[in-house]
C-alpha cells in the first residue's frame, strides 16, 4: 500500500507539477485539498487519518488534529511561519516540523513596498471612487525622507530595508536581536519600539505570531504614532489589536493602514472594511510564482529528507533529535 501525503497549499499543483510528478514516481500517494480553501479542524481530522508527511500552508495542526494522526512522521511547512501548529504536540508525537525559510523573503517585501506606496498615495481608493462614478485629488506624501520604522529585522525586514533605501527611506528598527552589523553596513539604526513608533512615518511589521508579540501593536502603541504615519502589516493578523487600529484610523490618530494578514482569515464582517484610508489584501505575500516555486521545491526537500528517516536542514523542533 502507497505512503500517503497530504498537500494542502491550492497553488502547489498549479505551479509546482514536476514536483507533484516526482512525489508520484517516488510511489506516494498524494492527497490533495478538495475544498480549494483553507481546512477547517474537523475537514483536516477527516484526512490527516493515515497520512504519513504533509505539506502545509495555513490550516490548523493543532493538538486535536495532530492526536488524528498516529501515521503522521513530517509536517513540512510552506512558508516560514509555523503559528498554525501546535509544536509542543508534534514534538511530543515524535513528528518533525520544517519551514522554508528565504524562499518568499523578497516577494514579501515587493507587496510590503507596493502597500506602502498604495496607502501613502491613496490608489485603492482613487481607484475605487473612480469605479464609482466620482472624481476627485487626493493629497500623499512623498517617502524620499520619511523613516521607515522595521519591527523585526529577519530575512523580510531586510529585504524591505533595502528596497526602502532605494526611494531614500530612512531605516529605523527595533528588534530582540538587534544585528549591528547589518545595521552599520545599510545604515539603519535600532531603538526601543517606543521611540521607534513615536519617530517613523511609516511602521511595518516582519515579526512571528507567538504569546509575546500577540497584540503588539494595541491601543497604547499605536497613540504613540504620528497621525501622519501609516501602518502596514505582512507579518501576521494577530500582531495588531484590529479594534483598537480601527479606532486609531476613525479617530484621526493614524493616517492610514495597509493589511494583508488579519486576525480571523478571510476577515468577515471586519469594520476595517469600511474605511477608505486602509488598503486589505488577502494573505498574498508570498504568491508570486517564483517563491510559489521555492517554496514548494524546499518544502518537497524537507518532506523527503524527513521520511527517510533523516534531519532535514530547515527543522524548526530540532530538540526532537535530542
Amino acid at each position: 500500500m502507497a505512503r500517503k501525503i497530504l498537500i494542502t497549499p491550492r497553488t502547489f499543483r498549479l505551479v509546482n507539477a514536476k514536483l507533484t510528478e516526482l512525489l508520484e514516481q517516488l510511489g506516494y500517494d498524494l492527497i490533495f485539498n478538495p475544498y480549494g480553501r483553507l481546512l477547517t479542524e474537523d475537514e483536516m481530522i477527516n484526512l490527516i487519518g493515515d497520512i504519513e508527511g504533509i505539506i502545509v500552508g495555513l490550516d490548523p495542526l493543532n493538538e486535536k488534529v495532530l492526536k488524528a494522526a498516529p501515521k503522521l512522521k513530517v509536517i513540512s511547512k510552506y512558508g516560514v511561519g509555523v503559528d498554525n501548529i501546535d509544536l509542543a504536540a508534534a514534538t511530543r508525537q515524535k513528528i518533525i516540523v520544517t519551514n522554508t525559510p528565504g524562499t518568499n523573503s523578497l516577494a514579501v517585501a515587493e507587496l510590503t513596498m507596493g502597500l506602502i506606496l498604495n496607502v501613502a498615495r491613496h490608489i485603492s481608493c482613487s481607484d475605487r471612487k473612480i469605479r464609482e462614478g466620482s472624481w476627485g485629488k487626493y493629497q500623499g506624501f512623498e517617502l524620499k525622507g520619511k523613516n521607515l520604522g522595521l519591527i523585526g529585522t529577519g530575512q523580510i525586514g531586510k529585504e524591505v530595508a533595502s528596497l526602502a533605501k532605494g526611494f531614500g527611506m530612512k531605516i529605523i528598527c527595533y528588534d530582540l536581536k538587534p544585528d549591528q552589523e547589518w545595521a552599520r553596513q545599510v545604515g539603519a539604526s535600532y531603538m526601543s519600539l517606543q521611540d521607534l513608533l513615536s519617530q517613523a512615518d511609516v511602521v511595518s511589521l516582519h515579526l512571528p505570531l507567538c504569546d509575546g508579540t500577540y497584540h503588539l501593536l494595541s491601543t497604547k502603541e499605536l497613540s504613540n504614532m504620528k497621525p501622519t504615519a501609516i501602518l502596514v502589516n505582512t507579518a501576521r493578523g494577530g500582531v495588531v489589536d484590529e479594534e483598537a487600529l480601527y479606532n486609531a484610523l476613525q479617530e484621526g490618530k493614524l493616517a492610514g493602514a495597509a493589511l494583508d494578514v488579519y486576525e480571523q482569515e478571510p476577515p468577515v464582517g471586519s469594520p476595517l472594511r469600511s474605511l477608505d484610508n486602509v488598503v486589505l489584501t488577502s494573505h498574498m505575500g508570498a504568491h508570486t510564482r517564483e517563491a510559489i516555486s521555492a517554496m514548494g521545491k524546499l518544502a518537497v526537500d524537507n518532506l523527503l529528507t524527513g521520511l527517510a528517516g533523516k534531519r532535514p536542514e530547515f527543522t524548526v523542533n530540532n530538540e526532537i533529535w535530542a
